[in-house]
């Protein structure tokens, strides 16, 4: 468990490390190519001792889950998640938000209230437009980042959406966001982290 820079959350949780998407932006491995976390990225791993941190945790906190992983990734066995979710579970006093790229998982586990459950979204294509409807499903708490922003979002119908997340793309070969790109965003909730607020 770890104090988080991350704007929208106080604590990063990761209880796995590692992804399979192969994003050629991703932060996270460039990170681990660093610092050398896991051996490969792209073979996730269960790191047992974790699961208990959040119970650690006295003070109610925004805990985002799986900063560096994607829980819900295809490849992820069904017991990582159940454990996790149950950790949620007995953890009332925290906040557990959940960010995915493969948001249909979602509708094979229940969540308890106090979790936060998300999509990360860079283009306003059909397979976004799919995934936000996929969210939509869910009753808890539903937030959309766009992170990096990297298209015109104004086809996506953000109705039924609690929070709106807005991020510019940082690290070798950045694409800097369009401002049109920024504004083609509408919603009553829109959170804009400091990266991209020069873009405004």
């Amino acid at each position: 468990m770890q104090k988080s820079k991350i704007e929208w959350c106080t604590h990063t949780w990761n209880p796995v490390v590692g992804c399979k998407h192969g994003c050629n932006y991703c932060y996270a491995k460039r990170m681990n190519d660093r610092f050398k976390w896991i051996k490969k990225w792209d073979e996730p791993q269960w790191i047992e001792d974790r699961i208990m941190e959040p119970y650690e945790l006295k003070k109610p906190s925004k805990i985002f889950v799986c900063s560096i992983a994607d829980l819900f990734g295809d490849w992820v066995p069904d017991k990582w998640i159940r454990d996790v979710i149950k950790t949620a579970e007995q953890n009332q006093r925290h906040t557990f938000q959940f960010l995915t790229k493969n948001p249909k998982r979602y509708s094979e586990f229940k969540f308890p209230k106090n979790c936060w459950l998300g999509v990360t979204l860079t283009n306003s294509k059909v397979q976004s437009v799919w995934k936000l409807n996929e969210l939509k499903k869910k009753k808890n708490y539903k937030f959309v980042s766009f992170e990096p922003l990297l298209d015109y979002m104004s086809l996506l119908d953000l109705s039924e959406i609690d929070l709106v997340i807005v991020g510019a793309m940082t690290g070798p070969g950045t694409i800097e966001p369009k401002k049109e790109w920024i504004d083609s965003i509408k919603h009553k909730n829109i959170f804009y982290k400091s990266n991209i607020k020069k873009y405004l």
